[in-house]
């Protein structure tokens, strides 16, 4: 049904995919995505039923023994990603990218995970005719956010040209974020552009700089962007996920039995435990490192309880904490206002995250 995997796979993207919205996906599944497209044969509609070993699947997701329950809820989130396809005469046409998650175990007692594409998404990922452009799959494997995989794809698009030139509000839209979020263009620079130049040029096979463009808005407002990409020639040893999944192969595979729990990194594989271990330290700067190590690692434990679509996916998360955060400041300033105060401010945010209010 589907190819051996590694790093050296060839994801093969049509550019009319890569410019519409990510589909609200968090980022293992937008690595899911890209793993999905590096199994097909983009010239061969047979090849759109992908199965993944069990193994293989967790590495992706970043996932440790999850149970059947917990596979429920990845179908659910992975069976609703729709597409938005603009139409030439005006409007939109819009439809699901997959129609089947399974989960089956075969008569040697290996369990494997299916995934099939939507009728109606084929002619996006099949057929395309030169309007396309590849990558090698380890770049996607080795970014850490959704904003720094998306920008990477969207950059990587224009490689051979060597530029582009993008307005914000269209970057935020492929990107997947809100027009509300990051509303001054210093906020934006920091928490996005810088973060994921700093990351592509470590860890993937192109870099880029970026400035300004054309006629500013109101009050000398940045509305367009020219960005200017270069092969990375610096980059770090590449990923291969074949050689992860084997350093994880004793690890236990019976999704049926295992006890499915949400405590310190119930969820990370030890392959990636310095990712995740970058996380926990990311996290505890959203809170303006307020809270220790262990009681963020619990709080990020109580998030994928209360918050799951964004858990695993780190800007997500950051800006989550950080609105929280902010959130229990101005708590605490109103408390101060009448005479009161918060006495466990660890217990408090705790309470809200557990509440999520």
């Amino acid at each position: 049904m589907s190819k051996t995997l590694d790093g050296k796979n060839w994801v093969v993207k049509q550019n009319a995919l890569n410019e519409m919205r990510t589909y609200d996906m968090n980022l293992q599944e937008l690595r899911l995505f890209s793993v999905y497209l590096s199994k097909i044969n983009p010239k061969n509609k047979e090849t759109r039923a992908v199965r993944f070993s069990l193994a293989e699947f967790q590495t992706i997701m970043e996932l440790k023994s999850p149970n059947i329950d917990y596979f429920k809820k990845i179908a659910r989130s992975l069976l609703t990603k729709i597409v938005f396809e603009p139409l030439d005469e005006g409007g939109f046409d819009s439809y699901t990218i997959f129609n089947r998650f399974r989960v089956i175990q075969d008569r040697g007692g290996d369990w494997y995970i299916d995934v099939d594409a939507n009728e109606l998404a084929l002619p996006l990922l099949f057929d395309f005719k030169g309007r396309y452009f590849k990558y090698e799959l380890w770049n996607a494997l080795q970014l850490k956010s959704k904003n720094q995989l998306r920008m990477y794809e969207i950059l990587k698009q224009y490689e051979k040209p060597g530029n582009r030139i993008l307005s914000i509000e269209k970057l935020k839209e492929m990107l997947g974020i809100k027009n509300d979020e990051y509303p001054r263009f210093n906020t934006f620079k920091q928490g996005v552009l810088d973060v994921c130049q700093k990351a592509l040029n470590e860890n993937t096979d192109i870099s880029f700089t970026y400035e300004p463009f054309g006629k500013k808005g109101r009050g000398g407002k940045v509305i367009e962007l020219k960005f200017t990409i270069f092969k990375n020639e610096n980059y770090k040893d590449k990923l291969f996920l074949g050689e992860l999944i084997n350093l994880d192969e004793n690890e236990p595979h019976d999704i049926v039995s295992s006890d499915y729990k949400y405590a310190d990194d119930a969820y990370i594989s030890p392959v990636y435990s310095s990712v995740y271990e970058e996380r926990i330290q990311h996290l505890m700067s959203a809170c303006d490192d307020t809270f220790s190590r262990e009681e963020i690692i619990v709080i990020y434990s109580l998030m994928a309880q209360k918050v799951p679509h964004i858990h695993f996916d780190e800007q997500e998360s950051y800006d989550y904490l950080r609105h929280k955060y902010r959130e229990l400041e101005a708590n605490d300033s109103q408390l101060k206002r009448r005479g009161e105060k918060i006495g466990n401010r660890y217990a408090y945010f705790k309470k809200m995250i557990e509440n999520n209010d």
